[in-house]
């Protein structure tokens, strides 16, 4: 019978009812260590979120303590057929130009429309100045136009096979695989070849029409080396432009927003995870840690930087509701008329024992405190949850070891009660019949 329960068959009582409702009151430790696992893992999922928060702001900070977004710059050029991009901490200043040539690839295209040979052919393909190896494809006798493309693009030449329509049947083209002068090649060995397109590269004059005029050529329509850190392409012969680099304070200004963007999507999570007031259900309701990195955040911008006083002249102050506000037109006006206390408001300045930190380092030591994979505040408090997690899952695994079994014993119990009254009423029927068969004696 074990194992069983014949639910009250002698007893009259609902035993396997009786089982279930113990058995509810058996689960609820095991209940309790869900739920808590289920918060548990809640927390670290919090701590993660932010975290992640945390990553973005210590990025921003980062960027903010690199010399070139201190010098931020921007190119333009004064012609639609010419386009130019600097990159930060570009040489400022303008030259001015006139477009000479375009680049162009060497172009080959056969003489003739492709007809099979009845004989192999070596095409041997040259660099036209000998500075790389020639390079021979072995085409097969009979091979078709799409064959010889074939071989010819797979023999890494540094020439491009296609098949071109001339309307009553197709040719051999090959291109260059580089622009510029350095790209000619010849072809020989095979079927004949018309120039199609020479090789060239483009070509502008620098102050042209000027006493001091000269000429420069790039192997492609962009130019790199004409000012420092410049690049702009052309697109037009004869076009003459003027491309200037000159500074930039948006490019700063937009830094600096986000970095003040960062910082306040911190304490936004922080708020929100951490909520202490009446009534919230803040999955890490009044976390101190928390709490901590908030103020961090805000001493970071409300302390004065050494000599140089608050970086409310900059631009940057604390609100009454505790967040950030950046005043990019008092950043620039700043930055204008100071530069260099400027820069040290945000980024620090002097090294070793004489070093002022700035808002930007500031707010970058509290992000990497919180966030550094190995002592980070905000990483520990995750991993500390996990930790827990598993530990809370074990005790719940054991628990249904133990309740399997608990349950198994109650249902023997029953069953064994069962069977007892069953004998119980058996032998009581025996003896009334007993006692009913003796004979009935009378005075």
């Amino acid at each position: 019978m074990a194992g069983m329960s014949i639910s009250g068959l002698v007893s009259g009582l609902d035993t396997t009812t009786l089982i279930s409702q113990l058995m509810q009151l058996e689960r609820q430790p095991q209940n309790q260590l869900r739920t808590k696992l289920t918060d548990t893992k809640a927390d670290a999922s919090a701590y993660r979120t932010v975290n992640s928060v945390f990553t973005t702001l210590q990025t921003a900070a980062e960027n903010l303590t690199k010399a070139t977004t201190w010098a931020p710059v921007k190119a333009s050029s004064s012609a639609t057929s010419v386009s130019a991009s600097a990159t930060a901490g570009a040489a400022t200043g303008e030259v001015t130009f006139r477009v000479d040539a375009l680049a162009a690839k060497h172009v080959l295209i056969s003489s003739a429309d492709w007809t099979p040979s009845t004989s192999a052919m070596t095409l041997t393909l040259a660099d036209a100045d000998g500075d790389t190896p020639a390079k021979a494809v072995e085409i097969p006798a009979d091979a078709t136009l799409d064959q010889a493309v074939t071989a010819i693009n797979a023999a890494g030449a540094g020439v491009t096979a296609t098949a071109v329509s001339t309307g009553s049947g197709f040719r051999l083209q090959l291109t260059s695989g580089t622009s510029g002068a350095d790209g000619e090649f010849t072809a020989t060995g095979g079927p004949s070849f018309t120039l199609f397109t020479q090789a060239a590269d483009a070509k502008i004059t620098v102050g042209a029409g000027g006493p001091y005029e000269y000429a420069v050529t790039s192997t492609s329509n962009t130019f790199t080396d004409v000012m420092p850190g410049t690049s702009f392409t052309v697109s037009k012969v004869a076009d003459t432009a003027t491309v200037t680099v000159a500074s930039d304070p948006a490019a700063l200004t937009s830094a600096i927003q986000s970095l003040v963007t960062a910082a306040n999507n911190a304490l936004t999570n922080i708020n929100t995870y951490s909520d202490n007031s009446a009534g919230s259900t803040a999955v890490l309701r009044g976390d101190s840690s928390l709490r901590a990195l908030a103020g961090q955040i805000a001493d970071a911008v409300a302390y004065a930087v050494g000599g140089d006083g608050s970086a409310a002249v900059a631009g940057l102050q604390l609100t009454r509701d505790g967040k950030i506000a950046f005043d990019s037109a008092a950043f620039t006006a700043q930055f204008t008329a100071d530069p260099v206390k400027t820069q040290r408001l945000l980024n620090g300045s002097g090294t070793g024992d004489t070093a002022v930190e700035g808002v930007a380092q500031r707010l970058l030591a509290v992000a990497r405190s919180a966030t550094d994979s190995t002592t980070g505040s905000l990483v520990a408090l995750a991993q500390g949850k996990d930790t827990q997690a598993t530990e809370l899952q074990k005790r719940i695994e054991d628990w249904d070891l133990r309740l399997e079994l608990r349950q198994q014993t109650l249902t023997r119990q029953f069953t064994a009660m069962e069977s007892a009254l069953g004998t119980m009423q058996n032998q009581s029927g025996w003896l009334s019949s007993q006692l009913a068969s003796l004979p009935n004696w009378s005075s």
